[in-house]
């Protein structure tokens, strides 16, 4: 098997994108990786492989370039791709966690993460508390002699919580944990928290990365070796890998991704603008605004505020419901990252499993996903839904 073990991280962004694992195929010269949609691989004798491809839940070619993409995008070292972002984040607790250790999460979490801790491995004997991560003094208490695991969203889904990765890191590392940073709002163009100090980065590779609402699927990338053994070992034994096609996709999508975020942050920010000086309008919940608490540690850490954004209705639950049921060019449905705007409600949708929870999110909450659209054509079909 090709070794994918040092991405090449010396060159800019945008051209790692476009060439790091992806050189022209040595058979045909074709400037596009080719989808090797196989199962397995000739041998040429027995326990002797062609460049070390034998069986392609071990590894394939498509996926290989992928992960070493990723991994250079994200200044790593070792990237592997997934079925989905939660088999990744299946993964990497699987490989860094055992029965009776204990993890940090923040508070507002993504609800498919806060299910697969606190109601699949919570079974498993792994324990968690959850806490507001920007409240360093709050983390600092909540870690335990037992925690292996600081688990980090920044920006946070569904609130646009912002959280000091640094920090984190530091308060990590000197209680012999390790954090884990859920990088899919920022994307790799707009933050690589393996260079602030984190430990692994995953994503929802569905979002961004893809960027076209047309792959699921998910990664993690990593720094150090013995971890990254550890990983591949999981990846393996659990076999929740991205196929081929999957694979092929989101290398496809990362290749426009530095240009795609360049036009998410920019309508982004012109919503929030907008939507923070409506009547209509509680709240904007955006890292953008420098009204937002994050937005001094959000303007340290990253390139750019992101395509994501949140607000509150003033008039409660049921004027958030009308609002996403009234809007006409975005779209009402789940998912986030495609170049397609989409709005949704993140109490009766994306977070219904947390809710009761500690980590319940607010009622009268509307989370957007801005997409490339022109920004005046998103902010008339705001305007009406708002009316």
């Amino acid at each position: 098997m090709a070794d994918h073990t040092r991405a090449d991280t010396s060159s800019a962004f945008e051209t790692a994108a476009i060439h790091a694992g992806q050189a022209s195929d040595p058979g045909t010269g074709a400037v596009v990786p080719p989808i090797y949609q196989v199962s397995t691989f000739h041998q040429d004798a027995v326990g002797k492989t062609r460049d070390g491809w034998e069986y392609s839940r071990s590894g394939n070619p498509t996926r290989a370039a992928l992960e070493e993409c990723l991994a250079a995008l994200e200044q790593g070292r070792r990237g592997f791709a997934f079925a989905s972002g939660l088999a990744a984040e299946d993964c990497v607790v699987r490989a860094m966690c055992a029965p009776g250790d204990h993890l940090v999460f923040p508070n507002d979490a993504y609800g498919g993460t806060y299910r697969l801790i606190a109601r699949v491995f919570s079974r498993w004997g792994v324990e968690h508390s959850a806490v507001d991560l920007a409240d360093l003094d709050a983390v600092r208490a909540a870690m335990r002699d037992n925690t292996k695991l600081v688990w980090c969203e920044t920006p946070s889904n569904p609130l646009l919580g912002i959280a000091d990765i640094s920090a984190l890191a530091s308060i990590a590392h000197d209680r012999g944990a390790r954090l884990v940073v859920d990088n899919t709002f920022a994307s790799p163009y707009l933050q690589q928290p393996l260079t602030l100090g984190a430990d692994v980065v995953v994503h929802s590779t569905t979002k961004y990365l893809g960027g076209h609402s047309d792959v699921v699927g998910g990664a993690v990338i990593c720094l150090d070796d013995d971890l990254a053994e550890g990983l591949a070992f999981h990846q393996n034994s659990v076999g929740a890998i991205a196929g081929p096609f999957d694979a092929w996709l989101v290398l496809r999508g990362a290749k426009t991704l530095a240009v795609r975020m360049d036009r998410h942050c920019a309508n982004a920010q012109r919503v929030a603008e907008f939507l923070e000086a409506h009547d209509k309008i509680s709240r904007v919940r955006y890292p953008g605004l420098p009204t937002h608490p994050g937005h001094e540690i959000a303007a340290k850490q990253m390139r750019g505020y992101g395509g994501m954004l949140s607000f509150q209705v003033a008039g409660g639950e049921q004027g958030a419901v009308d609002v996403c049921n009234r809007a006409r060019l975005f779209t009402l449905a789940e998912s986030l990252g495609g170049v397609e705007s989409l709005i949704e409600h993140p109490a009766r949708m994306t977070h219904m499993s947390v809710a009761g929870s500690s980590l319940e999110v607010p009622a009268d909450l509307v989370r957007l996903s801005v997409g490339i659209e022109h920004v005046d054509d998103l902010i008339a079909d705001l305007e009406q839904a708002l009316r």
